[in-house]
């Protein structure tokens, strides 16, 4: 191991000295916003664009680190305390995750270049220290080597990203918000904590290379890999653990969401694939089907819950709760080929699953951002108060389409590769050798399909009911466009769904990087750049790049042909608005409107409360509140009884000093009794 003071000429040219002089960067970006703590001129103009161009960097050189070289690099770091220092290690899934964080941390950023405004909460050069230690944080967890480092780091991105979703922190919902989402945070952290201590396998090691070699009873490995799924699903919003998710992201400025959402959660995704195929030796084929039936729920839970929300920020944040159910979908059918003893078949699933973690980084952050524009230009986060905004915001509303047509798994963008992939994995799973599993497992892929489909159900929604249709409201006349940095920042999320989406080689390449360390076993990757073929060509093979050009070539043709029978003669018209002239944008479907089929078919799912207009009511109003059951089930009565404790032990600090000190000998007669 090499001391990161010593920087020859071999040591610059490896990747991991690199990437820590890239986070030390982004933590100096933030300690000049300090400089200037309220100027927004400066912090926006200067520091977040070399904050944009350090993401850049840092994807660059983890991209790089991917197609180049595989081998783990290790360094020990001069911090810490004295018995235990930092270690960082870059090894290809480490990687992975820093490409994610730096291609969509680079987009996120050259949009809040053009975003943040003065008089919104935190003062701008505080924001920016917060912004940016939360992205160094971020790459800190991917890169650390020790139990100690990671659990610094994570406690480091859960206290910068509080103080982000708190910005607003004069609005009581807000702060209510924020303090759910850091008591959730710290119960996933305390979980994880006590994994890594059964890891150890008692010794007084933290470092992962120790636990990679400690040999676990089947029971305290199944005890590690249980606290890692209630730390990490904490963090990743997996139901029952979400109710932080859909209060915290809504609450936080849109380039936040998009960073808690796009970049954030994947670093559960990260821990989780750490622990179950780095740092445990063995797996077992339950292990798989309960992470599998629990990504199902949260995905199909996800979408239900998205498809009534009538604010377009709660609605992307269960949409998230969605997707990462879907990644851990992919990771529970990995686990459970792996347990099988089937490689290949647990690489596909794992290559969907990483797949999607890109691809969610990408078009995820793109919709938040799009929400961000829309809130600046309407001051409105009700979709029942938007409407008809591709006239007034067309550059906004045509990048946000590629990233809901993107969601929306539809090809050849690239939420269609990962879903694509996945059900492939699951075409396989008759390969297992368990009969139960094998009548089980189809009724999963149908709940697959029906969540799909409900996501994209939900995402006609988002799109139709914010920018098609008439204006709901006469203020929406005054909305503009976004900025020219808003718009390059969104432009290069867009192109990422695009690129994916067409040249799905690219991630199929890096991903097999992981699960050729993981599994020692990579998916074809044989096949050109625009082409996959993850089995085998005569199982399935695809390509996005044939698509659209098909695409396009109709379409061309099709235009063509019309302006030729038409002899370049066009008349404009308005459309058929069937015999009724005077349309208004009640007419419109609203989104009260949409999410109506979904609650008569999944009403067991929600607790509804109706308000109906009074016989005699001149204005009538309807409404429905919709709740999460589980809030009330689940949360309240543990909240009650958390409090009823913390009031029985209150009792104890009211006392006399008699009583302490009569406190005190009890302890030590107890103490001289029991302790031999």
């Amino acid at each position: 191991m090499l001391p990161i003071a010593h920087f020859d000429a071999a040591l610059i040219a490896r990747g991991l000295p690199l990437l820590l002089l890239l986070v030390a960067v982004w933590i100096g970006l933030g300690l000049i916003g300090l400089l200037r703590p309220h100027s927004v001129r400066f912090v926006a103009r200067v520091v977040f664009p070399l904050g944009a161009i350090t993401c850049f960097a840092l994807g660059a050189v983890a991209a790089h680190f991917l197609v180049s070289s595989h081998a783990p690099e290790v360094m020990t770091l001069p911090l810490g305390l004295p018995d235990l220092p930092f270690h960082a290690r870059l090894d290809p899934l480490a990687a992975f995750f820093l490409l994610l964080l730096g291609l969509a941390g680079a987009g996120i950023s050259t949009f809040a270049v053009g975003y943040f405004r003065s008089g919104q909460g935190t003062a701008p050069g505080l924001h920016c220290l917060q912004y940016h230690v939360f992205l160094a944080s971020m790459a800190l967890v991917i890169l650390a080597d020790d139990a100690y480092f990671f659990m610094v780091a994570w406690e480091t991105m859960a206290l910068s990203s509080y103080f982000l979703v708190t910005s607003q922190h004069r609005i009581p919902e807000i702060r209510r918000a924020g303090f759910l989402y850091l008591l959730m945070a710290h119960i996933g952290a305390l979980c994880i904590l006590l994994s890594f201590g059964v890891l150890q396998g008692g010794r007084w090691q933290f470092t992962f290379d120790a636990m990679r070699g400690a040999l676990l009873t089947p029971f305290w490995a199944s005890a590690a890999f249980l606290l890692a799924l209630i730390g990490f699903g904490a963090k990743a919003g997996l139901v029952p653990l979400h109710a932080w998710l859909p209060e915290a992201h809504p609450a936080a400025p849109s380039p936040v969401s998009a960073l808690m959402s796009g970049l954030m959660l994947k670093t559960a995704i990260y821990g989780m694939l750490r622990i179950t195929f780095d740092l445990l030796h063995i797996r077992y084929w339950w292990w798989g089907v309960l992470v599998l039936g629990v990504g199902l729920f949260s995905a199909l839970f996800g979408a239900i819950f998205a498809a009534v929300q009538t604010d377009m920020k709660r609605l992307l944040a269960y949409s998230s709760i969605e997707n990462i159910g879907i990644i851990f979908t992919g990771i529970g059918l990995a686990i459970l080929f792996a347990a099988c003893g089937l490689p290949l078949f647990a690489a596909l699933a794992l290559t969907a699953a990483l797949i999607h973690s890109l691809n969610h980084a990408f078009f995820k952050s793109l919709l938040f951002l799009a929400t961000g524009s829309v809130l600046h230009a309407t001051n409105q986060r009700s979709l029942g108060k938007l409407g008809g905004l591709i006239r007034r915001m067309p550059w906004v509303a045509t990048l946000a389409l590629i990233g809901t047509l993107a969601i929306a798994g539809l090809p050849p963008l690239n939420g269609f590769v990962s879903e694509w992939l996945l059900l492939q994995s699951f075409l396989f799973t008759p390969q297992i050798p368990h009969a139960f599993l094998n009548m089980l497992i189809p009724l999963c892929a149908a709940l697959l399909a029906l969540t799909v489909a409900l996501a994209a159900y939900v995402m006609v929604k988002f799109y139709g009911v914010i920018f098609l249709g008439q204006h709901r409201e006469p203020s929406l006349v005054h909305a503009h466009d976004a900025d020219w940095m808003e718009r390059l920042g969104l432009a290069w999320l867009a192109l990422g769904c695009i690129a994916i989406g067409v040249m799905p080689q690219l991630a199929l390449r890096v991903a097999g990087a992981v699960t050729g360390a993981l599994l020692g076993q990579a998916v074809n990757l044989s096949s050109p750049f625009w082409w996959i073929a993850p089995i085998a060509s005569k199982q399935a093979s695809y390509s996005g790049l044939i698509l659209l050009t098909g695409i396009v070539g109709v379409v061309g043709i099709t235009f063509v042909m019309v302006r030729a029978l038409a002899h370049g003669r066009i008349r404009r018209t308005a459309s058929w608005d069937c015999g009724y002239p005077w349309q208004t944008s009640r007419m419109q479907d609203t989104a009260e409107g949409f999410g109506q089929p979904i609650r008569h078919m999944f009403g067991p799912f929600f607790r509804m409360e109706r308000e109906l207009p009074a016989p005699t009511d001149t204005t009538p109003h309807y409404r429905i509140h919709i709740e999460d059951r589980l809030w009330r089930a689940l949360y309240l009565p543990i909240a009650r009884y958390v409090q009823r404790l913390a009031d029985w032990i209150g009792l104890l600090q009211g006392g006399r000093l008699a009583i302490y000190l009569l406190y005190s000998f009890l302890t030590l007669i107890a103490l001289l009794v029991f302790v031999r």
